[in-house]
């Protein structure tokens, strides 16, 4: 098997300052191509922070000329990235929550949040998902926070042949134990990689728990975030073995 490095980026967003985290998205873009990393998937809503109420003025066409920068790097160090993003289509007439990727060769796809969190529907209308990424022999599922807690959702994906399920999420202290549990078991069922990439600080109201994690193809934890603030979880997969190791920044 070839070898795979993937990332979870777990970012403190600043709430609504759409530029300011462009920045720290490119650090992290960086930090992450030091360590090799070939896939870094950010939380939901990384972009703007996870805010509802003001996502509507905050919205945007997946294809604006504001999020250039992050794609013009993921060109530059031939790497994909996955970021969140309240986003407007025009299949829709709703603001959607958005998982951007941003492909090494400079293409862009869209991933939109198909299940809600009740109360969601205020801001938000739910999403038709994507493709999964394909990538050498491997196949990339993604998922949107509330995505995974429907059963169907990764059991779809692992029916379609994905070998890794990479979700963007926000996670808060109380709801940690029982979603971060439901993501290993996915792993271990499914023998898929399962990917977690958690919000660093408070969000929207939220007091987000960090621990972002990724869970081998066993079900076994590769490696995880201590806490809270802002690091990069990893994982390489090499001659079939996974190994990680954590990056505080």
């Amino acid at each position: 098997m070839t070898t795979l490095t993937l990332a979870s980026a777990q970012t403190c967003a600043i709430a609504g300052d759409l530029s300011g985290n462009i920045q720290r998205h490119l650090a992290f873009m960086v930090a992450a191509a030091e360590q090799g990393v070939q896939l870094l998937v950010f939380a939901e809503l990384s972009l703007t922070g996870y805010e509802p109420a003001l996502a509507a003025g905050l919205a945007i066409a997946p294809d604006n000329a504001v999020l250039a920068p992050l794609r013009d790097l993921a060109r530059e160090l031939h790497m994909t990235v996955v970021v969140g993003m309240p986003i407007r289509v025009p299949s829709s007439s709703g603001v959607l929550i958005g998982a951007l990727v941003l492909a090494a060769d400079g293409s862009m796809a869209v991933y939109s949040k198909q299940h809600l969190h009740p109360g969601e529907e205020v801001a938000f209308t739910a999403g038709s998902g994507g493709e999964a990424l394909a990538w050498g022999e491997d196949r990339i599922a993604l998922a949107v926070c509330a995505d995974f807690s429907h059963a169907s959702h990764p059991h779809d994906a692992a029916k379609l042949g994905a070998t890794v399920y990479a979700a963007g999420v926000l996670i808060s202290e109380g709801g940690y134990a029982a979603d971060s549990a439901l993501l290993q078991g996915y792993a271990a069922e499914y023998s898929m990689v399962v990917l977690m990439a958690n919000h660093g600080g408070p969000s929207g109201g939220w007091a987000c728990a960090g621990r972002s994690a990724i869970w081998g193809p066993d079900g076994e934890l590769i490696a995880a975030a201590p806490g809270m603030g802002d690091a990069l979880v990893i994982a390489r997969r090499e001659a079939g073995s996974w190994s990680g190791w954590q990056v505080i920044l």
